[in-house]
């Protein structure tokens, strides 16, 4: 399954915005450090920095005696500290009794015993008598395996790991901060992508529904982003080529459909004229397949190059009693008959009448074919411009009923035809916003149904009452 473009834009603007503002973060308490200008106001001395990392130390000192009480147990770490910093005091003290933890530095709980019942928060403080004017200590809330107290440090010294301890706790702090930030940023950016890419959607959405019938229109590109531009100027360029080949190969098919045309007539001409033969019904069949797939391919060809319409008011009974009647003689010649029935004096519809001609035509000859020989095909015209044709052939089996409407189609090698007929049978239907099927004839046999458009009740349609000898 494709990934989603905008849930990969959303998630690359979101990593980005951390890394930036983490960068821009880290950046910040480094310059301020450095004393830089306008980053004077962020900074913290380097022995400030020491604190986070004292204070996790002195956290991780605590332990309880065996009366229960409190006291700072200094872990190895925190005794080189003292060590290392002789003037190093530290502190934890129990708010909520207002009490200091044993262990803790006597200068720090008398400076802080007053402060503490106030619960101060992140607060630097610089002892009485200290001459310095920098924060020297730091006292904060810190939460410990023995509930929350306040943990104190004073004069620690700096290390090169205290910067990463200072951004670290600075980032547990922010921690609430990042994640709702990453969320809203999340949401906003998943809105603005799906709005920014509703060009790209419009332009996918017009190129589903071209088809070859619209290889003459073009992908819009008024509105679409300059990033996108080039995509779409690409695929106008391949439909011009697209619509360029296909016109060749629709004007070489008009071209040749229509010098077929002639000699067609005259060999039909002709075969009417002949004496009685035996393979006569056989040869004006034969010729009758050519007229109808030549008629068919001319049509389509016409239809496609826009030379003719398809807005033409047709009357399904006049034009298909006509189609009927013109194959009645081969009929005969083969030794079956044609049976015309119409439920109305008129079926109105709109389309092109050589087309749907063209159409009732080869369906005929197929059907005569299939016809067993001293039958009848039958030709209903049913309610909401319907054209059924029934033969009571073979049938075609239901696993080859969409098959049959392939170009070029059949069953086997030994199959008589090109497979050509119902495959632009079937384009002439689309053509017109008609549709084209088979069933099976209750007896036996196969209906080939043609429902044109603006027809009323199709479900309806595509059920006609079985016939009775």
């Amino acid at each position: 399954m494709a990934s989603s473009l905008a849930n990969r834009v959303v998630a690359y603007l979101v990593v980005s915005q951390f890394v930036a503002f983490a960068t821009g973060w880290i950046v910040t308490i480094i310059l301020g450090f450095a004393g830089v200008g306008a980053f004077e106001a962020f900074g913290r001395t380097a022995d400030e920095l020491a604190s986070a990392r004292m204070i996790q130390l002195v956290v991780a000192s605590l332990v309880r005696d065996d009366e229960g009480s409190l006291r700072i147990d200094p872990i190895p770490e925190l005794r080189d500290e003292e060590r290392r910093v002789p003037s190093l005091k530290i502190a934890v003290f129990d708010a909520g009794r207002s009490q200091a933890i044993s262990g803790s530095s006597p200068e720090l709980i008398a400076a802080l015993a007053g402060v503490i019942k106030i619960s101060p928060t992140h607060t630097h403080f610089v002892l009485p008598g200290d001459p310095t004017l920098s924060p020297r200590g730091l006292v904060e809330p810190v939460r410990t395996p023995f509930g929350r107290l306040h943990a104190a440090v004073y004069s620690p010294k700096f290390v090169l790991s205290d910067l990463f301890y200072a951004i670290l706790a600075d980032f547990r702090r922010l921690a609430g901060f990042f994640v709702v930030t990453a969320l809203i940023s999340a949401g906003a950016a998943l809105f603005a992508v799906r709005r920014g890419l509703t060009p790209l959607r419009a332009i996918a959405d017009e190129a589903a529904r071209m088809d070859m019938d619209m290889l003459h229109r073009r992908l819009p590109v008024g509105e679409v982003p300059a990033e996108i531009t080039p995509l779409v100027d690409g695929i106008n360029i391949a439909l011009e080529r697209l619509a360029a080949g296909a016109a060749r190969t629709r004007r070489y098919t008009a071209n040749a459909a229509h010098e077929l045309r002639t000699p067609i007539a005259i060999l039909r001409a002709r075969l009417d004229n002949l004496e009685e033969l035996p393979v006569k019904g056989a040869l004006l069949s034969d010729a009758s397949r050519l007229q109808a797939i030549v008629e068919q391919l001319l049509v389509a060809a016409r239809l496609t190059e826009r030379q003719v319409g398809l807005d033409q008011e047709v009357d399904l009974v006049t034009s298909v009693r006509e189609v009927v009647f013109l194959y009645l003689r081969l009929a005969i010649e083969c030794d079956r008959m044609i049976e015309f029935e119409a439920c109305a004096p008129r079926a109105v519809t709109r389309g092109n009448r050589r087309a749907i001609e063209a159409v009732v035509a080869n369906l005929i000859d197929n059907a005569l074919r299939a016809e067993p020989s001293g039958g009848v095909v039958v030709v209903h015209i049913g309610p909401g411009a319907t054209v059924a044709v029934i033969d009571h052939g073979e049938g075609v089996a239901l696993a080859e009923r969409e098959m049959i409407f392939e170009p070029f189609w059949r069953k086997s090698e030994a199959t008589p035809g090109t497979g050509l007929g119902l495959a632009i049978a079937k384009e002439l239907m689309e053509n017109m916003r008609g549709k084209i099927g088979v069933e099976e004839t209750p007896g036996g046999g196969a209906t080939f149904k043609l429902i044109f458009p603006e027809t009323a009740d199709v479900p309806e349609a595509l059920r006609l009452p079985p016939r009775t000898s």
